[in-house]
């Protein structure tokens, strides 16, 4: 597994490096934004670590235009920022995860992981609620005939809605299922991901397919909200 780092703190990255190389991952490292989109651009890697505050070219602005070119690579941000601002436009940009900095580098292992087993796990039966259709396999989202495009995490998250549709999904069940470890983070998370699949799957469409239940989670339409 190839992954590049793109961090302008120099003995965090250099550290980065060094565990995950000991992992077993073959590891690149640049210092700034616009070498990390050359590099990105220009090499096949099964992962991206990307901080926000680069020099010259942000976190924010690569992810995007990776996105913008059809780049899919997973994407696992890092920053010294902290608030659903920040998570929210992270997401939005195309990141599929995100890590406040400080952080345990066994958590960063265990979300490198997580996003690589999504990425490279077997196909699995297509689910079709209503027009709304999930397939597992080629992680793909359909409404209609029209694909939306999610990042690995916004899929994460409805393939466990979809799984059970039509039942009350806590978000602590949310966050055991996707996050694959002991998250220790603001569990409003999950909110920030919720409000992101309601963004690409219902707006657009005249859709309702995500209700809130209050004070126990969500619950997915067993037709899609059709």
């Amino acid at each position: 597994m190839r992954l590049l780092i793109v961090e302008d703190e120099k003995r965090l990255a250099m550290s980065l490096a060094r565990g995950l190389t000991a992992e077993g991952f073959v590891v690149e490292v640049v210092h700034d934004g616009a070498a990390g989109l050359e590099l990105a651009t220009a090499r096949e890697y099964d992962l991206i670590v990307l901080d926000i505050m680069l020099p010259g070219m942000n976190g924010y602005r690569v992810c995007s235009a990776l996105r913008a070119a059809g780049d899919d690579t997973p994407i696992l941000m890092l920053t010294a920022k902290d608030g659903e601002y920040d998570e929210a436009e992270g997401l939005d940009t195309g990141a599929d995860d995100y890590l406040t900095k400080p952080f345990s580098y066994v958590v960063l292992v265990a979300r490198v992981r997580a996003l690589l087993r999504r990425r490279t796990r077997g196909a699995a039966p297509s689910m079709v609620l209503g027009d709304l259709r999930v397939d597992p396999g080629a992680r793909r989202v359909f409404r209609g005939d029209e694909e939306v495009e999610l990042t690995a995490k916004e899929f994460a998250v409805l393939e466990h809605l979809a799984a059970n549709a039509g039942q009350v999904v806590s978000k602590a069940q949310i966050m055991e299922a996707v996050w694959d470890f002991a998250y220790d983070g603001d569990p409003n998370i999950v909110e920030v991901y919720v409000s992101a699949l309601r963004r690409k799957l219902d707006v657009p469409f005249g859709r309702r397919s995500i209700a809130t239940v209050r004070g126990a989670g969500y619950r997915l339409a067993r037709d899609g909200g059709a």
